[in-house]
């Protein structure tokens, strides 16, 4: 002890309402499961896991989550507790992106699951599963995303960096070109666009897929012993040098993902209000897509009429929790948790 499994499987489910990316009848997704010796062991694996996912979203797919606890309602079935990190889509809503679950030890009574601990005596595991799944393609697409496609976070970009030669069929362009591919793709996913379409076209399309960084290199260019690269994320335009290429790549690259996750992170933090009843909670819901923080008692009814009379649900009791009013926005009674509420995908 412990255990760890770990599997990256598809998974079909009859979804009612499909929509790409986020609920498709077949999905993938990457699932683990541990088995520990005792509660404590399970409980810190369970957040750990938790952090891995936000990490994970912060460090490679520049999308800034709320990590929290999900309430009873809310919560996967048969686990003790639930964990989850929430990220807002471009238009307020949630996505539960990763959970991370703690079962105790009641699957492994359902299906005797026991091991001998070090007095030789039988004892029932206590077990832990998290994942996550092909929506965070979704995700990517809809925080990043504008009206001229994909804007994909440098890191996970099947290309980080296209280079497109500017009047190729001149002297020396397309041998220089292919120069800079090679060198670049010791460091980076580089592609070189050699083809005859118009260099317009080019920007176009590699902009509608969302490639990090453009960089151009023309018969002007080449005289110069320079190209110049243009950032996918703010249109940004600069002029390189040829010798220090490798390096000012590097730097340009980090500094896409971090401007995506200060955008995506003002985006959010913009569109977290807070409601110390229910008709002003009621109302932000109706009229202002984003995020509600507002007190609740713990009581499910209250969960669940607020549900019920707005479209929004729980999205999580915030692990950093704050006081927005002493009464729970339902019915009044003394609050015990800071809630996020939203409508979802």
């Amino acid at each position: 002890m412990p255990k760890l499994y770990n599997q990256w499987v598809s998974v079909v489910r009859w979804e009612k309402t499909t929509r790409p990316f986020l609920r498709t009848t077949e999905f993938y997704w990457q699932e683990g499961h541990t088995a520990h010796a005792t509660a404590e062991e399970a409980k810190v694996e369970t957040r750990r896991m938790l952090d891995v996912y936000a990490d994970f979203f912060r460090d490679y797919l520049a999308i800034p989550v709320i990590k929290g606890q999900k309430t009873e309602n809310e919560k996967f079935a048969g686990a003790v507790d639930t964990y989850t990190i929430e990220a807002m889509m471009h238009d307020g809503k949630a996505l539960q992106s990763a959970t991370s679950h703690y079962f105790g030890d009641g699957f492994a009574r359902a299906f005797d699951i026991q091991y001998s601990d070090r007095n030789n005596q039988l004892q029932y595991v206590h077990q832990t599963s998290w994942g996550l799944s092909t929506r965070s393609i979704g995700a990517i697409i809809m925080v990043h995303g504008d009206d001229s496609g994909l804007v994909l976070p440098p890191r996970v970009a099947p290309v980080q960096v296209v280079v497109i030669p500017i009047a190729a069929h001149k002297p020396g362009v397309l041998e220089k070109a292919q120069q800079i591919q090679s060198q670049l793709s010791a460091s980076f996913r580089v592609k070189l666009d050699s083809s005859d379409k118009m260099p317009g076209w080019k920007f176009s399309e590699y902009e509608m897929k969302g490639v990090p960084l453009r960089l151009e290199l023309g018969p002007r260019d080449l005289q110069q012993n320079q190209c110049v690269a243009v950032r996918r994320d703010s249109g940004e335009k600069m002029v390189l040098s040829l010798d220090n290429l490798a390096a000012d790549v590097a730097v340009l690259l980090d500094q896409v993902h971090d401007g995506l996750y200060q955008k995506a992170q003002g985006s959010l933090a913009s569109r977290i209000r807070d409601a110390a009843d229910k008709n002003s909670l009621s109302d932000l819901i109706a009229n202002k897509p984003g995020f509600v923080k507002a007190m609740w008692c713990g009581d499910a009814a209250c969960e669940q009429q607020i549900k019920e009379e707005t479209g929004a649900t729980a999205r999580c009791i915030p692990f950093e929790q704050e006081t927005v009013a002493e009464t729970c926005v339902c019915c009044g009674r003394p609050a015990h948790h800071m809630v996020i509420w939203g409508k979802a995908y």
